[in-house]
């Protein structure tokens, strides 16, 4: 247990310090000639890492419309129904984030406009590894369908039998997305980004995925021929805010459910009651010994911080401070917390809320901003798979109340062309006095 009082600023950073990431000057070159060689190579380049990493016969990238609905058809009607349940909520939520286009004169004659059109072809990276995240592909195709996004593309790592899980294929069906590939790593997001003979290009990326992934997405990112992403990603975290009033069996349940992620996820407690994390640190060692993925999660509890506050106050600033990616509030009247409450990725309030409710079926988006960047970046939502663009239209009386205005900023800037272009035209209104 760590008291935040009697820690010095150097301490409190280190309390609060994620661990740290594997971004090492190996990674960078490992992943930047994998990029090198998908876009020299090509789809073969993507068949021979595909092959030495996930199916080692694999003979097509592409998993067909009639492979995928008979992928499908194999779930089970237990998970087809809450699947189905989810999609509703998560359709239902994203709907509602609709933008509206604005219309408005700004000045006589002068009308500006801001809408919003689709993006026209997307990525959506789902990740293998050491379980299938159907919950992921929703998060991801469910907005993309929603926006109306033309083309949604599919990457996602083959088994070794050279199909993909029943449950993503039920996903991909549900969000009609036709393009599916079996390729993961960092040549898919590199196929996706820069193009194959197979996989046309896309104009954004979504999908969170292991470093290579990540990086892989930054160093597109990067590239005036690349793509755009979502957002930057690190390991998963969760920080819990509770007080005496909480149960300590679920903000154990609650952290626990967080380190199962990975090895590098983070879990935290701030609470202004030592006997909650006394008896919080109990509950996590007796779930802990339960857990079918023990392994990963007790590694990743190394990272846990227990971190002790003189009150309610300083306990929401700490979780201000560390901005993470889940948070969770199970304090008196949690509601209220809401008015201190800044930098978070998703919110999750009171006893009955799990962060599993958001991870699968509550209909908020999982895709959340980590590693502290929920300071300054938002959850996913409707809105990243769209752009926003702006129109503006001057009568000729707009012109002539507007463009004195408009020709003594540009004098001021000293861009000549830029007042000529007004003057102008403010001369031909003079001649044909008509208009």
């Amino acid at each position: 247990m760590l008291i935040w009082n009697e820690l010095d600023a150097s301490a409190r950073r280190q309390a609060l310090a994620r661990p740290v990431l594997k971004n090492s000057s190996a990674l960078k070159q490992t992943v930047s000639e994998i990029i090198a060689d998908v876009e020299a190579e090509g789809d073969d380049a993507l068949l021979r890492y595909t092959r030495k990493f996930d199916c080692a016969d694999l003979s097509s990238l592409v998993l067909t419309i009639a492979q995928r609905d008979a992928l499908a058809a194999q779930v089970t009607p237990k998970v087809a129904d809450a699947i189905n349940t989810a999609m509703a909520n998560i359709k239902q939520f994203h709907q509602a984030q609709q933008p509206q286009d604005i219309t408005l004169t700004t000045s006589p004659g002068v009308v500006c406009e801001q809408r919003f059109a689709a993006l026209d072809a997307v990525g959506l990276y789902i990740p293998g590894g050491t379980a299938p995240l159907p919950s992921t592909a929703l998060m991801l195709g469910v907005p993309a369908l929603v926006a109306g996004v033309n083309r949604r593309v599919l990457c996602t790592p083959p088994n070794k039998s050279g199909a993909i899980a029943p449950e993503i294929a039920l996903v991909a069906s549900l969000c009609d997305i036709d393009e599916i590939y079996l390729c993961g790593g960092a040549q898919a997001i590199a196929a996706m980004a820069l193009g194959t003979d197979t996989i046309r290009q896309v104009d954004k990326i979504f999908g969170p995925g292991n470093s290579f992934v990540t990086e892989a997405k930054q160093q597109v990112s990067l590239r005036p021929d690349g793509a755009a992403i979502d957002m930057p990603a690190g390991p998963s975290e969760v920080l819990v805010l509770a007080d005496d009033t909480a149960n300590p069996a679920f903000v154990a349940a609650d952290l626990l459910s967080q380190a199962e992620h990975g090895t590098d996820s983070q879990a935290i407690l701030v609470s202004p009651s030592a006997a909650l994390i006394e008896q919080t640190q109990v509950e996590v060692s007796k779930q802990l010994a339960a857990l079918s993925r023990n392994e990963i999660a007790t590694l990743a509890m190394d990272n846990a911080r227990y971190i002790l506050t003189a009150d309610r106050a300083e306990a929401i600033a700490v979780s201000n401070s560390y901005a993470p990616e889940h948070l969770i509030v199970q304090l008196q009247d949690s509601r209220a917390a809401m008015a201190s409450i800044k930098n978070a990725g998703s919110v999750f309030l009171g006893p009955w809320s799990p962060e599993s409710a958001g991870d699968y079926a509550s209909g908020t988006n999982h895709v959340l901003p980590t590693y502290g960047y929920a300071k300054n970046y938002s959850s996913l939502g409707l809105l990243d798979f769209m752009r926003r663009f702006t129109v503006q239209e001057l009568s000729a009386d707009g012109l002539r109340n507007l463009g004195p205005d408009i020709m003594v900023l540009a004098a001021a800037e000293g861009l000549d062309a830029h007042e000529k272009a007004v003057g102008l035209r403010l001369s031909a209104l003079k001649d044909d006095s008509n208009v």
